[in-house]
């Protein structure tokens, strides 16, 4: 992760502008560590530097829940803090290299916004979830022109390589989110899917509940497929493969194919690595055989209009509501200068909370970097909130 050491951290006068980055608030801890977090826009995206004493240091680096992509936007706006505030960096992973022309040209990458607001239609859909490399991403782009590939990962470096090789390769049918695919599939369409890709992913063989695939991720699958849509999971993990076969058994209306060892077209750089080493592959597929209903949410993520008394930070930091849909967490509360305050939130279902930030200023409360995944459990955890923040 991009992070640089610098002799003193000076707070700035904010609002402040260095070049293109703006610096808006400032919101320090009100429990032990001292961090601070600094808000700051880059290039049409939100997030937070984080600030706290590292020994006779002090660390600057990307705030984890709001860390944006490409990896570019989080190295200009530390240098640009480091710049403004006149601080010396005495040491540092980040470089002063100008921005991937390959990411700056491409639209591939977008927001979860983008898909919640108007989800594409109109052709044959994949979803492949943590292409790692992007092998079988890319190689399936470029042989199904016809087919939208939407691809979702996590792990940044990943995500700057494969955009870098659709802009060399000239695809122009891949959408790339940073995003938890177990939230995604919620405001996918219902018989939308001909495809979901699962390949090699983590095991958790220590923690199976952190598993991508599980009853209500396979739930909502067979709910986005089409009818004769397939959920392939390919994994080197015999522990996984046997998880998977128990799963797949639990719904009714549909059917499933096992196979081992079975040659594909395009083979991953740690696959080709797992059968040097004589490893067995498994390709666990789901078929569904139903057509779904569509899936009807109420509700939106607004507000009351009435003003939030700032007394009632105390009665909600470091608290955890337990319902039967889910939980609601304020993990963690900041001090906004001398007129707001801000609670870092976990919320809506057990198995893949959401995780985010509450502001509230001048009586008003708003979500950041942007409003939770509309889903039932993140509807249900904002009601409670919109209660709380109420008395």
């Amino acid at each position: 992760m991009p992070h640089l050491h610098i002799d003193v951290f000076q707070p700035l006068q904010l609002p402040a502008r260095e070049g293109e980055v703006v610096f808006g608030f400032i919101a320090t801890s009100r429990g032990e560590g001292g961090e601070s977090l600094i808000s700051t826009r880059f290039k049409g995206r939100e997030f937070f530097i984080l600030h706290k004493k590292s020994g006779e240091k002090h660390l600057l680096k990307s705030d984890k829940i709001t860390r944006p992509s490409p990896n570019f936007l989080v190295k200009h706006a530390l240098l640009a803090y480091a710049k403004h505030s006149h601080a010396t960096i005495i040491d540092s992973n980040v470089d002063n290299a100008s921005e991937n022309v390959h990411l700056k040209t491409h639209d591939a990458l977008k927001s979860v916004d983008y898909f919640a607001s108007d989800f594409p239609t109109g052709r044959e859909i994949r979803l492949e979830v943590g292409f790692g490399s992007a092998r079988h991403l890319l190689h399936q782009a470029s042989t199904n022109p016809d087919v939208l590939f939407i691809a979702l990962e996590i792990h940044k470096p990943s995500i700057e390589q494969a955009l870098k090789q659709i802009t060399i390769q000239n695809l122009n049918n891949i959408m790339i989110l940073d995003y938890d695919a177990r939230l995604f599939l919620e405001f996918v369409p219902s018989n939308t899917l001909s495809r979901i890709y699962v390949h090699f992913p983590v095991p958790w063989d220590k923690k199976p509940h952190r598993r991508v695939i599980g009853d209500t991720f396979v739930t909502e699958a067979i709910r986005t497929l089409a009818p004769q849509g397939r959920l392939e999971l390919r994994t080197d993990s015999e522990n996984y493969y046997r998880f998977a076969l128990e799963t797949y058994s639990h719904p009714p209306h549909v059917s499933f194919e096992v196979r081992k060892n079975q040659e594909i077209a395009v083979t991953s750089k740690y696959e080709d690595r797992w059968k040097k080493m004589e490893k067995n592959i498994y390709d666990v597929t789901l078929i569904n055989d139903l057509i779904s209903p569509e899936k009807k949410l109420e509700g939106d993520f607004s507000f009351t209009q009435s003003s939030i008394n700032d007394g009632i930070l105390p009665t909600l930091e470091r608290q955890t509501f337990r319902r039967d849909w889910g939980f609601l967490n304020a993990e963690a509360s900041f001090m906004i200068g001398e007129g707001g305050w801000m609670l870092r939130l976990a919320m809506g279902s057990f198995d893949r909370p959401e995780h985010l930030y509450l502001i509230v200023q001048n009586g008003k409360a708003r979500y950041f970097p942007t409003q939770p995944v509309r889903s039932s459990a993140n509807l249900s955890a904002h009601i409670l909130l919109n209660e709380l923040l109420n008395g």
